[in-house]
């Protein structure tokens, strides 16, 4: 009778170990950090700003969405419309015939800069895989490393690109992101948060954009780079004159 109570002691211990040093689930630190960051807002706001000279705006609601850009060129005035049903450009105010290969690009330019810019909104899309990979001391801070991949249907033509990120143990913030990308030429980027602003229940953040040109780096590696002051930085990803506010009603 004491050897049964024993083990049954035992098999309580180590259920108790398991319980208390299991894994914490991905899912739900994305969740808890796309909460964080704007939660059901994203799903009926509009966010508008400048970036590099182009104007962008982003409107969603209830899965409908809205992207364009704005800027001017040596053919007048271009405006750039992505919607669930498809992409369209407009010079002077007439719509453009458009190869399939341009319309891909003009669309992929679009929807990559407003993507970025709503991170981490996009992490529970689809075809988004997500992977635990541990958890990173940086700069003082615990977050969880995250590695991200897609399917290829619904993951677009860059499917093929993996992404990590850095999410914080505590507030569940995403102050870090990296990604391996094969588009001309391929390369690495690390991205540092900064000047991270509250609007209307909605963060959006400026970034230090870190460059590495081999590919056969192992991305999800990169944050040790970072910690040795062995990345270059390449450029600063600033928004301008960000405006958002949250929708009452569809698009």
């Amino acid at each position: 009778m004491e050897q049964r109570s024993f083990i049954g002691f035992i098999i309580i211990f180590l259920l108790f170990q398991y319980a208390c040093h299991k894994p914490p689930d991905v899912q739900k630190i994305v969740d808890l950090c796309i909460q964080k960051h704007g939660g059901d807002s994203y799903k009926r706001m509009f966010l508008g700003f400048d970036f590099r000279g182009r104007h962008y705006t982003a409107r969603q609601f209830n899965g409908l969405f809205t992207y364009t850009r704005e800027f001017e060129d040596s053919t007048g005035k271009v405006k750039d419309i992505f919607t669930n049903t498809g992409f369209m450009r407009l010079v002077n105010g007439d719509t453009i015939v458009l190869s399939e290969k341009k319309a891909n690009a003009y669309k992929n330019s679009v929807n990559s800069v407003i993507y970025f810019a709503l991170l981490p909104f996009g992490l529970n899309d689809e075809a988004v895989n997500k992977e635990l990979l541990g958890e990173k001391m940086m700069n003082g801070k615990m977050y969880y490393k995250i590695k991200i991949t897609f399917d290829e249907k619904g993951g677009g033509e860059d499917y093929q690109d993996i992404f990590v990120y850095w999410i914080d143990k505590e507030d569940y913030t995403m102050d870090y992101l990296a990604y391996l990308f094969y588009e001309d030429g391929g390369g690495i980027r690390f991205r540092e948060a900064i000047n991270i602003i509250d609007i209307n229940g909605i963060m959006i953040a400026d970034y230090n954009n870190y460059a590495m040109d081999d590919t056969s780096f192992d991305v999800t590696n990169i944050d040790s780079l970072f910690l040795k002051n062995q990345l270059k930085l390449l450029s600063q990803i600033d928004l301008e004159n960000i405006q958002i506010d949250l929708l009452e009603n569809e698009i």
